[in-house]
């Protein structure tokens, strides 16, 4: 790809403000989605792949972006997720010897319109102050009032229901069958390194669409449940609180992450709220009030359980605090081995700070 070819572009928010860039592709695009920032340094093909991102914008603040190319078996699901890609400076060589292809080359197979030479920092910072919000990024340049009609149409993260958009349409099976437990996943946009982090710990896993009842989760016999990950707002996922209730009910083992952490505090009527502009990044400082160690964690979320209302609860205590705002970051059941935490704990950025938490849902099971 020469830089010559590349188009003028740019990114417009829903507040009017305008970034000018220059398209990654030598295509023309024009993508929508709720604009947010990842402050991780590794990782832009995990990130890109991760259904959690479904619908979304996503602005790398890394300055170089592409350098290290593509891995088949670096992704978190079958395609690329987010909506569209903003970077400041796009690598189309890159030097990995164990890479398959370039990051290029990646996006276009899977259709991504990108677009790069943006001032990120002034663009994060302004994100950091007034907020997450809906955005377009386009090659059309010139009709910067048309795309402010078509940007004001696209519905607010607020409310939305993403989880349908990229559940599984049907159960499948993961891992080993001859495994020591069963386990029973509702796939709310589960991340494949979660279903091998339990795999690995002997656990056979049987992944269910986000709108499977209690009674079919459980016609398979699991030994526990475990709800996932996945994008947009948690309150309108009425069928999967109802059955995460049913499943806290029958006292077997839970584990949820972060929008299945939503989901756990909103089955025992703990509100969630959104979150100004979120936490996305593999730094983030937790603390196990627990046992009083930190932990480095990867996060991505834009929505979070109120604090508040989960001390109001008497089934409910909290396990783990965000460090850099104080909100809820992991809560337990306290009758029962029923828990759940708002980080990730397979991608491991500490490097393996919290994978204890899998242990933890395993050795519940033995119970």
């Amino acid at each position: 790809m020469k830089y010559t070819q590349r188009k003028d572009a740019i990114l417009l928010l829903e507040d009017g403000t305008v970034f000018y860039g220059k398209s990654v592709v030598n295509l023309e695009g024009t993508a929508f989605g709720e604009i947010c920032f990842n402050t991780g340094m590794t990782g832009y093909q995990e990130i890109f792949t991760d259904p959690s991102y479904f619908g979304q914008i996503m602005v790398l603040t890394n300055a170089h972006i592409g350098n290290y190319g593509t891995a088949e078996d670096e992704v978190e699901s079958s395609s690329v997720k987010i909506a569209g890609l903003v970077c400041k400076n796009f690598s189309y060589t890159y030097s990995r010897p164990g890479a398959d292809t370039s990051l290029e080359e990646f996006l276009s197979k899977n259709n991504t319109f990108a677009i790069s030479d943006v001032d990120t920092r002034a663009l994060v910072s302004h994100i950091r102050d007034h907020g997450a919000q809906n955005a377009v990024i386009s090659t059309r340049v010139n009709e910067i009032e048309q795309l402010s009609i078509e940007l004001a149409s696209v519905p607010s993260m607020a409310g939305l229901e993403l989880a349908s958009k990229v559940s599984t349409k049907e159960p499948y099976f993961f891992g080993d069958p001859d495994s020591m437990w069963k386990v029973s996943v509702l796939d709310l946009g589960v991340k494949r390194n979660i279903l091998r982090c339990l795999s690995e710990r002997g656990a056979y896993l049987k992944v269910f669409p986000h709108d499977t009842s209690f009674e079919e989760l459980s016609e398979w016999g699991p030994d526990g449940y475990f709800v996932s990950n996945g994008p947009g707002d948690p309150e309108p996922l009425n069928e999967a609180i109802a059955t995460t209730k049913e499943i806290v009910d029958s006292k077997k083992p839970l584990f949820g992450i972060c929008l299945g952490h939503q989901v756990l505090a909103l089955s025992h009527g703990v509100q969630t709220f959104k979150m100004h502009n979120g936490h996305r990044g593999i730094n983030h400082p937790v603390l196990n009030v627990l046992t009083g160690r930190g932990e480095i964690t990867s996060q991505n979320h834009g929505f979070a359980v109120s604090k508040e209302s989960l001390e109001k609860n008497d089934e409910l205590e909290i396990t783990h605090t965000h460090l850099n705002d104080q909100t809820v970051a992991g809560i337990q059941r306290k009758d029962s081995a029923v828990f759940s935490v708002q980080y990730h704990p397979e991608a491991s950025p500490g490097p393996h700070d919290s994978r204890y938490l899998f242990d933890q849902f395993i050795q519940s099971l033995n119970v």
